[in-house]
């Protein structure tokens, strides 16, 4: 089982890594859409581990595993700030409307 739950880190790593080569790219839907897939996978795994532990060494390579998905985050970041910022200025001084 715990093997289970490392592969739903594995997998989540996997897909932030894609965000990234995706942020490289400047391809914001993909970023967007690995970022989707990557909520799905969160989201199984918090099911999961309700009901399922790691061991010590599972939770070693876990801290591995969130260590590179947070490093992959702030590279995300700090690529698409020019892109927000552009998307900022473009709608700045519209008026904001909710529907």
């Amino acid at each position: 089982m715990t093997q289970m739950l490392i592969d739903f880190y594995k997998a989540i790593e996997d897909s932030s890594a894609k965000m990234l080569e995706a942020a490289k790219a400047e391809d914001w839907d993909g970023v967007m859409r690995f970022e989707g897939a990557c909520a799905v996978l969160i989201e199984q795994l918090r099911q999961r581990a309700r009901s399922e532990e790691l061991d010590a060494a599972a939770k070693a390579e876990k801290t591995r595993i969130m260590q590179r998905i947070l490093h992959n985050d702030a590279q995300i970041r700090y690529l698409a700030e020019p892109w927000l910022a552009h998307f900022e200025q473009r709608f700045e001084g519209q008026r904001q409307f909710l529907h």
